[in-house]
């Protein structure tokens, strides 16, 4: 291995298709759907300008018609390796949180910041590029290498499934994002007439703010120091509780704000699905004080995020995100979550659900990424299980690899999402690496 594959000219193309692509604001947008922008003009407009990267250099490319994926592929031969990203993006909240413009990306002290430059689209460019570094390098490929772009990966992921219904199916390939299964759903109980809030946040995102304005302020105020949460005070304009945001997959690594003011308004509004924060679910990502301890072998501990919350008077609902162990049953931990509310007026809906993905290790595909992984990090750690949701899991053969090493800071999700580029480079070292050893001769 003493070729060097990527040289500085493709780790320069690389960081300069991810400043295209940060450039295109890609979260989903309802006020822009249309027949030929099924989940907004931002995310339309980052998969045409991905298309547009991928065509400038060499591959063939297509778009859906309707809009909901689009593909990059160069190479021949009757097999498919797939490397399937996503271009859109969680919402980048207050531009104000963020030392630089969310939509402009940004270098300072060997990082590149902005929104998606971890998750998904500084991945995808590491990718596309360690790819047009073999091709520089005059390697000849004996399968066709297909990027597919999904659209709604942060949703519910209709647009990859229209591209499993429409498209021939892949014979192995990789997610070049940073699995357990991933269940998504809602708690619903009865309204409140003293009290209303509507703390909406995505799914995915343990939410770092938690705004209030309403009755009883100096009271809640007066829990919040009781239980020393912290809270900016904004006079007569209410209070924020500030916590920490992390990616729901990381839920206990994070300090979640809508938590913490429910768990205070529960001192001071008596109420059967307040309690429900305040005396039984409290502040535990794992869900073992709701469901018991959660876990296996394989894949670790269940992590569950209650990531928004709204009372009226008609109704009081949440959203819960679990990342569910392999090996878990899924109706059965269903029921088991359903009879847990109950005592508290709550019952459950469902929203989505992704069944998990596990691919042996001594598969042909997981020796050969993780013998490539050893051989330029000489780091011998085992394939680990993620708790994210990759669109790996949608592909036969497919697995999650990459992108984030070992010590690399999470930021995806968060404000100031950033991504080293020494680490970056690396991670184009390895794919290229690993993709001449898959898919060359």
């Amino acid at each position: 291995m003493s070729e060097k594959l990527v040289t500085e000219k493709e780790q320069n193309e690389a960081v300069e298709g991810l400043k295209r692509l940060v450039s295109k604001p890609s979260a989903y947008d309802q006020n822009t759907v249309s027949k030929t922008t099924p989940f907004g003009q931002g995310i339309d407009d980052a998969l045409t300008e991905v298309l547009k990267i991928a065509k400038e250099n060499g591959f063939k490319t297509f778009k859906d018609p309707e809009g909901h994926y689009g593909y990059a592929e160069i190479g021949s031969g009757d097999k498919i390796f797939g490397i399937i990203g996503h271009m859109d993006v969680v919402p980048a909240g207050d531009p104000n949180d963020w030392d630089s413009d969310p939509f402009t990306a940004t270098i300072k002290d060997g990082y590149i910041y902005g929104r998606g430059t971890q998750d998904d689209k500084g991945p995808s460019m590491a990718a596309m590029f360690a790819v047009k570094a073999l091709v520089d390098r005059g390697y000849q490929f004996n399968c066709r290498i297909r990027f597919i772009f999904g659209t709604d990966e942060e949703t519910l992921w209709r647009g990859i499934a229209v591209y499993n219904k429409k498209e021939s199916p892949i014979d192995f390939g990789i997610a070049p994002d940073a699995e357990k299964g991933l269940e998504q759903s809602y708690l619903v109980g009865p309204g409140m007439d003293d009290l209303s809030i509507d703390l909406k946040n995505a799914f995915n995102a343990v939410p770092a703010k938690a705004p209030y304005d309403g009755p009883k302020l100096d009271e809640v105020k007066a829990s919040l120091d009781k239980h020393e949460f912290k809270y900016e005070d904004h006079g007569s304009d209410g209070i924020t509780v500030v916590g920490k945001a992390v990616h729901a997959m990381n839920a206990p690594q994070g300090t979640n704000a809508v938590l913490r003011l429910a768990i205070a308004l529960d001192d001071v509004f008596p109420n059967k699905v307040l309690d429900f924060f305040g005396k039984k679910f409290k502040e535990d990502a794992t869900g073992s004080n709701l469901l018991g301890d959660v876990e296996d072998q394989q894949s670790g501990h269940l992590t569950m995020n209650i990531s928004s919350l709204k009372i009226d008077k008609n109704e009081t609902r949440m959203q819960v995100d679990m990342r569910i162990p392999v090996t878990v049953d899924h109706d059965e931990l269903i029921e088991k979550l359903k009879k847990a509310a109950e005592p508290y007026d709550l019952h459950y809906e469902a929203f989505d659900y992704v069944a998990p993905l596990y691919v042996p290790t001594d598969s042909d595909l997981v020796k050969t990424l993780m013998s490539t992984y050893k051989d330029l990090t000489g780091d011998d750690t085992q394939p680990q299980i993620s708790g994210g949701a990759t669109f790996a899991r949608t592909m036969h053969n497919c697995v999650a690899y990459g992108a984030m090493l070992p010590g690399t800071p999470d930021f995806m999700h968060q404000v100031n999402e950033n991504w080293e580029l020494k680490s970056m480079y690396k991670a184009m070292d390895i794919y290229a690496e690993a993709l001449k050893r898959l898919c060359t001769d």
